[in-house]
C-alpha cells in the first residue's frame, strides 16, 4: 500500500504545536527635531523681510490702476516716534519713499520743529500704493494693506504714533470720528503706545490757518517722548 511501516511512538502521532509567533520587535524610537523659526535678530532685519514679502504687490486692484511700485517705509527701526500717512502720492510713486513731495517737506519741518531729524523717526502710509489722481483709499485697499502697516508698527514698538489725517487715525484707532474731533490728546493704542492724531501735511498745505493746530498737537508728542521709559 505504499507505508514502509508506522512508529508505536505516541509523540510521532501528535501533531506538531505551530511555533510559537516571535515577539515583534520593539519600535525604535526616531528623534523628530523641528526645524526652529528663525526670527530676524533685529527691527531693521524684520522690516528687510516684510518688505521681501511684500514683493511687487498684486493683493488689490492698486496694482492695475497705474502705480510705479510699492512704497513701503522709510527712516529709523528702532525709532521711538513713527507718523502714519494715508497712502503714498505722485512723487512718492516715483521715489520710492514717504513723504517726500511738498507734504513731505511740511512734514520734515513738523520733525524738526520737536528737535528731531527726519532719520530720527519712522514713517509709512495705511495703503503702500498710490491710489489713481491721489483718490482716497477704498475700504478693500485698506482691508487688504493695513495689515502690513499693523506689522510694521509691532517690529518698531514707536513709544508715539502721530497718525496723519483722517484715514490714519480712523483704522488705526477703529473709529469713525472725524479728525478734528480725534486730534488734541493722546490715545491709548496698544502695547502701550500713544497715539496721536493731526492733520495731514496736505491738508495744512491748504489750509495754513490750521498750523497752529498742528504744533498744539506735535507739544504733546514731544513732552510724551520726554517722559521716562
Amino acid at each position: 500500500m505504499g507505508v514502509n511501516g508506522i512508529s508505536r511512538d505516541a509523540a510521532w502521532r501528535r501533531r506538531a504545536a505551530p511555533a510559537e509567533a516571535a515577539e515583534p520587535e520593539p519600535a525604535r524610537e526616531v528623534a523628530v527635531t523641528a526645524s526652529p523659526i528663525v526670527e530676524p535678530a533685529t527691527p531693521a532685519a524684520a522690516l528687510v523681510a516684510l518688505r521681501a514679502e511684500i514683493g511687487d504687490c498684486t493683493r488689490c486692484v492698486l496694482h492695475t490702476l497705474g502705480r510705479r511700485q510699492v512704497v513701503f517705509g522709510a527712516g529709523n527701526p528702532d525709532a521711538d516716534l513713527m507718523f502714519v500717512g494715508e497712502a503714498p502720492g505722485a512723487d512718492e510713486d516715483v521715489q520710492g519713499e514717504p513723504f517726500v513731495g511738498r507734504a513731505g517737506q511740511l512734514l520734515t519741518k513738523i520733525i524738526e520743529a520737536i528737535n528731531l531729524r527726519r532719520e530720527d523717526v519712522y514713517i509709512a502710509n495705511v495703503i503702500k500704493c498710490r491710489p489713481p489722481g491721489n483718490r482716497n483709499p477704498d475700504p478693500i485697499e485698506v482691508e487688504t494693506c493695513s495689515p502690513f502697516l499693523l506689522r510694521q508698527i509691532q517690529t518698531i514698538r514707536p513709544r508715539v504714533i502721530v497718525a496723519l489725517g483722517t484715514f490714519a487715525a480712523q483704522m488705526l484707532l477703529a473709529t469713525d470720528t472725524p479728525i478734528s474731533r480725534l486730534r488734541g490728546r493722546a490715545h491709548d493704542y496698544r502695547d502701550g503706545i500713544k497715539l496721536m492724531p493731526t492733520f495731514h501735511p496736505a491738508y495744512l498745505l491748504r489750509s495754513p490757518d490750521k498750523r497752529r493746530e498742528v504744533w498744539e498737537d506735535m507739544k504733546i508728542v514731544r513732552a510724551l517722548l520726554a517722559e521716562p521709559t
